[in-house]
């Protein structure tokens, strides 16, 4: 797990990182499609993966989960990610909303996947009991996209299902604190917190971390 000593410091590791991902997918594919997370921790990461000098114009970038809340609400996610991410070399690339546009994210074949984590244990929209919590992790689901409610979640949101997820060759996810860090060692060591069903399914996620 590559630790950094300040959330600047993590941001300009991740966004390299990412940029690297990102570059190997399109001269494997042709394209590539990045899936990020919203929140208050990604800020700084998409103004740094901005200025990275990559074929953007070959990427589609959307959202791992997304509050069903139009754009103008200052907690849509959609909204972060315009502001921060699109900008600078960044602004070539294309946006794909989740909300109200399930149809079209649903066809998307994710290849680099940004998840957060809350201190409650979730990532994506995988709230603690949430309604359709089970549905969003179970391996045999196929629908791509569900809708979730949660007594934490504040709105209802949509997100991307775990075997969606799971498809993407490169997964990462970006924490910050002490307090996450703890939550993440219980998860490492078997509790039943949503981001441990993510651990156990995917052995091979980076997890990017600082104080």
């Amino acid at each position: 797990m590559p630790d950094f000593l300040n959330r600047e410091a993590l941001a300009q590791g991740l966004s390299l990182a990412v940029a690297r991902a990102l570059s190997q997918v399109i001269t494997l594919k042709g394209s590539a499609v990045l899936a990020v997370s919203g929140g208050t921790t990604p800020q700084r990461f998409f103004e740094c993966l901005s200025e990275r000098e990559i074929a953007w114009d070959k990427v589609d970038i959307t959202l791992v989960d997304e509050r069903q809340e139009d754009e103008s609400n200052h907690r849509s996610n959609a909204r972060l990610v315009k502001n921060a991410l699109m900008q600078n070399a960044a602004q070539r690339a294309r946006f794909v909303p989740l909300y109200r546009n399930e149809a079209k994210a649903k066809r998307l074949d994710l290849d680099v996947v940004v998840l957060g984590m809350g201190g409650d244990g979730h990532t994506a929209s995988f709230f603690p009991g949430g309604d359709t919590l089970a549905q969003c992790l179970s391996p045999s689901n196929r629908d791509g996209i569900l809708a979730i409610n949660a007594p934490a979640a504040g709105e209802p949101r949509l997100t991307f299902t775990l075997t969606k997820l799971l498809a993407a060759s490169h997964m990462f996810l970006h924490i910050e604190g002490a307090e996450k860090r703890k939550v993440l060692q219980q998860a490492e060591g078997g509790s039943d917190l949503p981001i441990g069903a993510v651990l156990k399914a995917a052995p091979l996620l980076q997890v990017y971390w600082c104080p």
